[in-house]
């Protein structure tokens, strides 16, 4: 007599994957980011031209022989320049030098740090209590590290009276708190002045309250 098999009801269902896929294993070489350096037994060459870690130039020497010196003295054989025969290597310790590279790295990152133009557009007939207002406004951009392109829209009949509009823009740029610096003269504009502004360094400020 034929017998029915039990059901049986998987307690999970796997999660779906196409086919050739592989899940994430974060023991996989694959995933992990590449070291660049080359230091002691990773060494591909048989020599090296060495340095030591007081900058004398040994000469060259047998890589094992460079590698055992190394380490006889407390440091790592580091290879800094690889695209020369036979390739220059380093007696440092390598944890101090990655610190002091990566140190670096991020200091040129942040050098390179894209600043920013921001935009505040006043009046020729702006009140006191606006001015104000925007000249706390470019504060807070030049503390967010960015600079600032003021414009003076100027209307109709107010297009002819230029000196006024110059002579009017120069002063809301000298009473922006903590001090501003021009970086261009102020030109026309289609919509009438514009000048861009950076925050004063501190030398600026004093030679300008010297003044």
């Amino acid at each position: 007599m034929f017998q029915k098999k039990p059901f049986f009801k998987p307690a999970f269902k796997p999660a779906f994957r196409p086919t050739g896929s592989r899940p994430y294993n974060r023991f996989d070489n694959r995933f992990t980011k590449p070291n660049k350096d080359r230091i002691n037994e990773q060494i591909k060459s048989t020599e090296v031209r060495v340095i030591d870690e007081k900058g004398t130039n040994l000469g060259v020497l047998n890589t094992q022989e460079a590698i055992k010196m190394a380490k006889d003295r407390g440091f790592d054989l580091v290879e800094i320049t690889e695209n020369v025969q036979p390739p220059i290597c380093k007696i440092i310790d390598y944890g101090k030098y990655k610190y002091i590279q990566e140190k670096k790295d991020k200091k040129q990152q942040s050098s390179h740090k894209k600043i920013e133009i921001e935009g505040v557009r006043i009046s020729l007939t702006i009140s006191p209590h606006d001015l104000e207002i925007r000249a706390l406004q470019i504060v807070k951009f030049f503390k967010e590290g960015h600079k600032v392109r003021v414009e003076m829209k100027l209307k109709g009949r107010e297009k002819a009276h230029f000196d006024l509009a110059k002579e009017k823009l120069e002063l809301f740029i000298s009473t922006i708190p903590k001090g501003a610096k021009r970086e261009e003269e102020i030109k026309r504009s289609p919509q009438g002045l514009a000048v861009t502004i950076c925050q004063a360094k501190q030398e600026d400020r004093s030679q300008n309250d010297s003044k």
